[in-house]
């Protein structure tokens, strides 16, 4: 049996180890590099700290109050009538009071100025970019561009993008952690997103609510570039052969490969009103009010396109 006196020194080193792994790890939350990201982080950040003026004081009161009362200490107080200290009420009820009230005006101002549905104040133009959730793959179209990819998209630096989101398989969640605020992607819905990146750089998208056996190749790139790299990459996607039609588009949902992540494919056109046509087919179309059991049965079935364009 390991003596009392000797266990610390050997609890030291597994003690440490915890720390050595966390020492490997690379939170994208806590590494923003777009503003949105920048404004939630540092809202975590000041959450936390508000919270531990609680938690820190709880902790060592729990631990300085064990120690000193304890059964060997023959010189601690022994006061078995004390029931009430009117500084004490004030202390244990006026900080937590301050610190809630302190946590619903950041609450209130940061729920607003983050709302993921509000546009991002910018005087460059915005990237409009429609996200669509497939068993086990992102499909994206950029409508003024008139082009689409799989699993992977690019912008500019600086500019606001504007996501709008929707699935046309069961409920995923779209998030870029390098760049703030992830939001659910449902069928027969459409949710929106602004974000901006402000460092170039290869992020990492992917996505959180677990769909299936696929999920967990289920994610994309997000490249921000300058301008320039950003127009040799839509040249890039315009020089591919194939073009988004619907027959094109029930041959991509149709591919539902759970067992390696689908290749990054790019489409030199897209039809128009393909992105309003997947909201809407679940709206008025086939898949309306069918149940789960239908659902795969529902995304299969052929697309038919709005002749108005996606508005």
């Amino acid at each position: 049996m390991i003596p009392l006196k000797h266990l610390g020194r050997v609890l030291r080193p597994g003690l440490m180890l915890p720390f050595l792994l966390l020492a490997g790890c690379n939170s994208a939350i806590l590494n923003p590099k777009g503003q949105i990201g920048h404004d939630e982080k540092q809202l975590l950040i000041t959450s936390v700290v508000l919270m531990l003026i609680v938690v820190i004081p709880v902790i060592v009161m729990t631990i300085a109050f064990a120690w000193k009362y304890r059964a060997s200490n023959t010189k601690a107080r022994y006061e078995p009538d004390w029931s009430h200290s009117t500084a004490i009420e004030v202390v244990v009820w006026s900080i937590p009071c301050v610190i809630i009230l302190v946590l619903a005006v950041l609450t209130w101002r940061s729920s607003h100025a983050l709302d993921p549905y509000r546009p991002l104040d910018s005087d460059v133009k915005p990237i409009t970019i429609e996200a669509v959730s497939l068993d086990w793959k992102w499909m994206f179209i950029y409508p003024d561009q008139n082009i689409a990819t799989v699993n992977e998209i690019a912008f500019p630096v600086h500019t606001p993008l504007n996501f709008k989101i929707t699935s046309d398989t069961v409920m995923n969640s779209f998030f870029i952690p390098h760049l703030g605020t992830m939001i659910y992607a449902m069928a027969g819905m459409e949710t929106k997103l602004h974000l901006v990146a402000n460092e170039p750089g290869e992020y990492f998208g992917l996505s959180t609510n677990y769909s299936g056996h696929g999920f967990s190749k289920m994610s994309f790139k997000a490249h921000a570039t300058d301008q320039a790299g950003f127009d040799a990459w839509v040249a890039k996607v315009k020089a591919s052969p194939t073009a988004l039609n619907a027959a094109e588009y029930q041959v991509l949902a149709a591919n539902r490969n759970d067992k390696e992540q689908y290749p990054v494919t790019y489409y030199s056109s897209v039809q128009d009103g393909m992105f309003r046509s997947l909201v809407d087919k679940y709206m008025n179309g086939p898949g309306h009010n069918k149940g789960h059991g239908d659902h795969q049965a529902a995304a299969a079935e052929p697309v038919a396109m709005c002749t108005s364009g996606d508005k």
